[in-house]
């Protein structure tokens, strides 16, 4: 029996979920007592101290989970600094907290929209798996190339040789700088599914508040209609994590919730796993 985590895409960019007078400190309790699964997005934008991973394990329950997304000069978001080896070593060794704790989910590493399809960047993805050989990863493109047929079968061979995962994903689909989603599981162990709305008038919008990117919400029908997709990704993955990156305002945290009621009702065989105040 498969296990569903529902959650979202950092914790921290919500207008009215928490009370106003909790301390920020303790805004990832009180999400932790509601979902069981968050991807820490700010990693993406710098790099954390290990104290920063030890606080967030101690301050949520046993059996919750954190997805940690990857420096952005590991996947070639700045144009100004490649990857080195001392950098991937800095990032591996911050997440050990959570290591210990039990409560490392995947490694999250998306890749910029101009890394294109070849194979010296195929090359750099597969050798992520001997720089974090004791974790699980998964990836996610933003250059449409990666799906043309036969780049798209060759990476998925790559990928699934390495036991790294290919996040699924859900945008609007305007110019080179998207992806379709496509339900493949190329790890066993641990299945993504990143749904990041589908307002295409922002996707490549410049804004103060990155949120404003994703100023989307899902219909209930059209989560329905994703159902199924998750359904085939629990045929194929032990584990599979529903993250809802659309953050403007609360629409992450209100369709998480729809959902997990939804997941429920259509894959009972399914374990939806639930939160400590469910």
């Amino acid at each position: 029996m498969s296990r569903i985590y529902v959650g979202t895409s950092s914790w921290s960019d919500f207008c009215y979920f928490y009370p106003e007078d909790l301390p920020s400190n303790q805004q990832i309790t009180y999400y932790a007592q509601r979902f069981t699964v968050v991807e820490v997005n700010s990693t993406f934008y710098r790099l954390m101290p290990t104290r920063n991973f030890a606080l967030w394990a101690e301050r949520t329950p046993p059996g919750f989970v954190f997805d940690v997304k990857a420096f952005r000069q590991l996947t070639f978001h700045d144009r100004e600094k490649a990857p080195t080896d001392d950098v991937h070593k800095e990032f591996l060794a911050s997440v050990q907290p959570l290591r210990d704790a039990d409560k490392l989910g995947a490694l999250h590493f998306q890749f910029a929209p101009w890394v294109k399809q070849s194979d010296d960047n195929l090359d750099y993805i597969v050798s992520l798996r001997k720089l974090y050989p004791d974790d699980l990863l998964s990836v996610e493109f933003r250059h449409r190339s990666w799906y043309d047929s036969d780049a798209y079968s060759e990476m998925v061979q790559a990928l699934r040789e390495a036991s790294i995962g290919l996040t699924v994903v859900d945008e609007p689909q305007v110019g080179s700088g998207t992806v379709p989603t496509v339900v493949e599981v190329t790890s066993p162990e641990l299945a993504i599914a990143r749904l990041h709305g589908r307002n295409a008038k922002t996707w490549y919008g410049r804004f103060e508040n990155a949120a404003q990117r994703f100023d989307y919400l899902y219909s209930e029908q059209e989560l329905q209609e994703w159902a199924p997709n998750v359904k085939a990704m629990t045929e194929a993955a032990e584990v599979v994590h529903v993250l809802f990156n659309n953050n403007y305002e609360d629409y992450a945290l209100e369709n998480a919730r729809q959902m997990r009621l939804i997941l429920r009702e259509e894959l009972p065989d399914a374990d939806v796993v639930a939160a400590p105040e469910e």
